[in-house]
Formats: C-alpha cells, structure tokens, sequence
C-alpha cells in the first residue's frame, strides 16, 4: 500500500504545506537526502497544542501534537518531491518538547511522530532519533519536529 492510502486508511489527510517562517526554506534537497525544517504544532493557520507538557498539556495530547508535527512534515516531503512514494526511507527525526523543569519523558511525546512514520512507511518508517526537552519553542507550540528523509534518485 502507498503511504498516501495509508494515510487515508488511518483517518488522516495531509494539510496544505506550512510556509516557512522565517528566513529558511521548508526543505533541503542534496543527493537523495532531503532536510525537512522543524515543523510545529499548526493546522490550517491554527495552533492546535501550546504550552508546556507538565502544565498546560499531557503525555498524551503532547503525542498528538508531535503526530501534528509529523503530517506537516509530510506535507512539505510532499510538495518537495511530488509523492511520498518517492520516500525509501525516513533516516533521523530531531523532535523537541517544550516541557517544565525536570521532564524527562521527552521520547514518550516524540513517539506521536516516530510512531506515524511507521505506520505509513513500515520498516523504511524506523530511523534514529533524539527527543529534548526545551523551555520553549516557536509561538509555544508544545513540539517541534524535524526530520531528514532519504528520497528516490
């Protein structure tokens, strides 16, 4: 099954690739690598997760915005390289938890994105990871991903 219908039969649609912020493209093609930039928590010009994992969110409602995280990087492989078919593999995912002092369950949210890529990509869905704990990020989204993705030549 291609990750496009995969995503489908999940429940999940992709949303219109989030325009950069700031003086940085959304990604970075060299060889078959593409960088994708650290992607937040926003749907359709709408956070939809600020404030910190101890306070103001959980665990679980910090998993799904790093699932939120992830669809939007998806998105922008997307509008990169035409379809997410041309993904061979997800390499390495940077996810970054804006926390309380003290949170030490940073790869439990991070597993909202790591866990999706495996869902649409299977085994080319596993990749290395960090997961920190920060005191902020951009517009207080509560996480923040970004991933490097290797593409078909």
């Amino acid at each position: 099954m291609n990750p496009e219908a995969k995503l489908a039969e999940l429940g999940l649609t992709l949303p219109t690739p989030p325009a950069a912020a700031g003086s940085y493209v959304p990604t970075v093609r060299t060889g078959n690598l593409l960088y994708c930039a650290g992607t937040i928590c926003l749907l359709n010009g709408q956070m939809t997760h600020v404030g910190q994992v101890g306070k103001e969110q959980t665990i679980e409602t910090a998993k799904k915005a790093a699932e939120v995280c992830a669809l939007n990087t998806l998105a922008n492989i997307k509008a990169a390289v035409g379809s997410l078919d041309q993904v061979t593999r997800i390499v390495f995912v940077s996810g970054f938890v804006n926390a309380i002092d003290g949170f030490t369950d940073s790869p439990a949210v991070i597993n909202g994105a790591s866990d999706l890529f495996v869902k649409v990509f299977g085994d080319a869905g596993k990749h290395a990871r960090a997961a920190v704990a920060v005191n902020g990020l951009p517009r207080g989204t509560t996480v923040e991903v970004q991933v490097v993705a290797e593409v078909k030549a």
